[in-house]
């Protein structure tokens, strides 16, 4: 996945100033992304995939890539600047819910899903929302979606810049405090 970029928010951002900036539809903390890297290391190419199941509730399922298949409808949130790209799938019914939600993936101690790769590492994946604004809405409903049939045929999202922020704070302000941006 080497061909999604480097290029940050702030730099998209400047690059169309007449326009509002395409929100990321999901973001990594440091801690999560950190987790990630090493699971990469034993693991090789990993993905992600939002799970609105029974089991895992809505743990988001972390699996070496090709383990898991992605349906045609499933839509393709981002792809984590981690590695080579770490691509985060919802379901096509489960992102019609999620939509307004930016989705934030972090990690905490405890048993991750029974077929996610941190299981055995005492820590889990989890995911934390924050919702976009109306302007935010207005942008990203603009925007066209990468689904699980448009990926087989070879389409892929536009580079996207970073994904990775600092505490799920950053992502997720706390009401009446400042910004940490």
């Amino acid at each position: 996945m080497s061909d999604f970029g480097a290029e940050t928010f702030a730099q998209r951002s400047s690059a169309h100033p007449n326009r509002h900036p395409t929100p990321p539809r999901a973001l990594i903390t440091q801690a999560a992304a950190d987790l990630l890297a090493r699971l990469q290391g034993r693991h090789g190419a990993l993905m992600f995939h939002q799970s609105g199941g029974c089991c895992d509730g809505s743990s988001p399922m972390c699996y070496p890539e090709g383990e898991f298949l992605v349906g045609d409808r499933d839509v393709l949130l981002a792809v984590f600047d981690v590695g080579e790209g770490v691509p985060v799938w919802i379901s096509g019914p489960q992102f019609e819910a999620w939509k307004h939600t930016q989705l934030v993936i972090d990690v905490v101690p405890g048993r991750g899903g029974g077929f996610s790769v941190e299981a055995p590492e005492g820590m889990r994946f989890l995911s934390r929302g924050r919702a976009f604004n109306s302007d935010e809405n207005d942008v990203l409903n603009a925007e066209e979606l990468v689904t699980g049939a448009d990926f087989a045929l070879g389409k892929r999202p536009p580079r996207a810049g970073t994904h990775i922020v600092a505490e799920a704070v950053d992502a997720c302000a706390i009401p009446g405090r400042a910004s940490n941006a």
